[in-house]
């Protein structure tokens, strides 16, 4: 005997996350967090937050090649920019989170203040992921200060080698 079931839109909805930040460049650390969501949600999108007053190291289209590089194998993590406040971000694509990964106690209280105002502001939930021992001390400045005085980055980046 078959069964025959119907779904709405709503009970096929996708859970969706939004991981932001200006990932200049996008660390290991980062793709751990990565990793960690996709066993909590369908789908991941890297929003790459663009603010004109900030310099970059890295051209934001090198930033796009480089996180599609990485995950160009995997559909359920997309790439796309962005401006403004990140929970009308996550708003325009229907995203009911932010992931945000924690080195520290320091990187807790930080975040934990923005997780309450992003709350406040537009009702999306942070989604916290503590890092691991491997990744714990990547920190995307430190990888800068790195790559500008002419070291090797390879330890701290995946496909590093797609920034220059």
């Amino acid at each position: 005997m078959s069964i025959l079931v119907f779904l709405t839109l709503n009970e096929m909805k996708t859970k969706i996350a939004v991981f932001p930040g200006s990932f200049d460049p996008f660390t290991k650390g980062h793709e751990f967090v990565v990793k960690k969501a996709l066993e909590v949600f369908d789908e991941v999108i890297i929003g790459i937050g663009v603010n004109t007053s900030k310099e970059y190291l890295f051209p934001i289209e090198k930033r796009i090649n480089h996180i599609q590089t990485i995950y160009k194998s995997n559909k359920d993590v997309k790439v796309k920019t962005y401006d403004g406040l990140t929970t009308k971000f996550c708003k325009s694509i229907h995203a009911k989170h932010i992931v945000r990964g924690l080195r520290n106690t320091i990187d807790f209280e930080y975040e934990k203040a923005i997780a309450e105002m992003n709350f406040t502001l537009d009702t999306i939930e942070t989604v916290f992921f503590m890092s691991r021992n491997e990744v714990g001390a990547i920190n995307a400045t430190i990888v800068r200060e790195i790559f500008k005085s002419d070291g090797t980055i390879d330890s701290f980046v995946s496909f590093a080698e797609t920034l220059v």
